[in-house]
């Protein structure tokens, strides 16, 4: 049993030398995030053609804001075309689209058992959109509860064409529609946190970024080349991004246009949408590890681009490290009261755990305390409240315990690729409103004004929301 306590000890302490690999990494990306941010690309006039895909399952409380926002594109509207994608719906979305007078795609499942989802409507839509790549020039994708800032088609064109056709991927800024609630405070903490000093650093460094599942822009011929849609996990956008790294492709951070994204605001609804994403990423990382050192030795990556996806491939680990070192070290005091040993190890107790891992925990702070202020003040325009510091703390710690827990579950179910599930959104439209589209033939005046005025209170509503938690 001494030799297995050596085993387990020297086990935890290379989990340890592991964690201190991301330690190092993550705090050296983020000092390139302190940059006030500017524009690296020149501005061109609109020439790129958009094709904008927006699956919707079930949305029809929500898919009239997205429809109102891409019609107000700053953009010349014979430029873009967008297709509301109705997936398997059992309400009005399709005919809430379709009475906004937008083009609507729907699909059906051919057989009750048959997969449903994400990845299998995009993969539909583009082969019933035959053609596209000589239609448009991008294929972008936005979530159906999303907000758009009207100048993103001409920050994403200008950009484009600015790299002489040398990328393939655009990810425009993260950003949330709500961030009131213990749960809803917490996404928006570790997006504004992500998308300054991860993704901004990245794009600094000349590091592809991270494809967050919507508000991305795809070139239509590398789509196209690609057979269509083909990333069919559950995290669909994080194996598009895996695949086209080690194609040796370029996928490039636009930090000048945001999409508003709705967050869970439920603990219930959060665990889920987190279990699903630790599912795909850990199957996606699992099936991808070889091909990623391949594209390496093939030289179709750089080195630095090398190390930055295999670290983000396994930036799951420290919560699994974490509860494995604890485990360890209670079998350790376990091993020692039966007598099977005399004297725990001293980096194998569980009294240790805090010694070792003291980096991580410093780190942690570090990243939900000070970076979060910082990336929330350059990015957001807002000053320190201390009136909301011990909310903000109590939500990091809260969403953190169950964040990792998920991680953990995620990994023994990334087998499961099949089973989506879909994340309810509560910000939603007057059901009167939704009704009197649905009855008419045509929107009319009053149904339009109606709509602006909704839009218009929900504006304002955010706009206070986000000036306090």
């Amino acid at each position: 049993m001494d030799i297995v306590a050596d085993l387990i000890e020297g086990t935890m302490t290379v989990m340890s030398g592991w964690l201190v690999i991301l330690i190092v990494y993550n705090l050296g990306i983020s000092f390139f995030g302190f940059k006030r941010d500017t524009k690296d690309y020149q501005d061109h006039d609109p020439q790129l053609r958009f094709l904008v895909l927006v699956p919707a399952h079930n949305e029809e409380a929500v898919i009239a804001d997205i429809i109102q926002n891409l019609n107000k594109m700053e953009y010349p509207r014979e430029l873009y075309d967008f297709y509301i994608l109705a997936d398997n719906c059992t309400d009005h979305t399709a005919d809430v689209a379709r009475g906004l007078n937008a083009n609507v795609l729907e699909s059906h499942r051919e057989t009750p058992d048959a997969p449903t989802g994400k990845p299998i409507v995009l993969e539909k839509a583009l082969k019933e959109l035959a053609g596209y790549q000589n239609k448009y020039d991008l294929v972008m994708f936005f979530d159906a509860d999303n907000l758009i800032d009207t100048n993103m088609f001409a920050e994403v064109n200008s950009q484009y064409l600015d790299s002489d056709g040398q990328v393939d991927i655009i990810q425009c800024y993260l950003g949330s529609k709500n961030r009131k609630g213990i749960v809803a405070l917490f996404y928006f903490m570790t997006y504004t946190i992500t998308n300054r000093f991860f993704q901004y650093a990245k794009s600094r460094l000349g590091i592809n970024s991270v494809i967050g599942g919507t508000g991305f822009a795809v070139s239509a011929d590398y789509l196209y080349r690609r057979g269509g849609w083909t990333a069919m996990s559950l995290t669909e956008d994080f194996e598009l991004q895996i695949e086209a790294t080690c194609e040796g492709k370029r996928i490039l951070w636009n930090h000048n246009a945001r999409i508003y994204d709705e967050k869970p605001t439920a603990f219930r609804a959060s665990y889920r949408q987190r279990t699903r994403w630790a599912q795909g990423h850990w199957f996606v990382t699992f099936k991808n590890t070889g091909k990623l050192f391949r594209a390496l030795g093939q030289k179709k990556i750089s080195l630095k681009e090398f190390v930055s996806t295999f670290l983000y491939m396994y930036s799951l680990t420290p919560y699994v490290v974490l509860m494995l070192q604890l485990v360890f070290g209670l079998m350790m005091l376990v091993f020692q009261w039966t007598g099977l040993i005399q004297t725990v190890p001293t980096h194998a107790s569980p009294s240790s755990w805090l010694v070792m891992n003291w980096p991580s925990i410093v780190l942690f702070f570090y990243s939900f305390i000070f970076l979060f202020y910082i990336g929330d003040h350059m990015d957001n325009h807002n000053r320190f409240d201390y009136k909301v510091f011990f909310p903000m703390l109590l939500s990091v710690l809260l969403n953190t315990v169950l964040a990792g827990w998920a991680q953990v579950v995620g990994l023994f179910k990334h087998r499961k690729q099949s089973n989506w599930v879909k994340t309810e959104h509560k910000i939603n439209r007057s059901e009167d409103m939704v009704v009197s589209i649905v009855n008419s033939d045509q929107v009319n005046a009053e149904a339009e004004a109606l709509i602006a005025d909704v839009g218009a209170r929900e504006n304002v509503a955010q706009e206070r929301e986000s000036v306090g938690v």
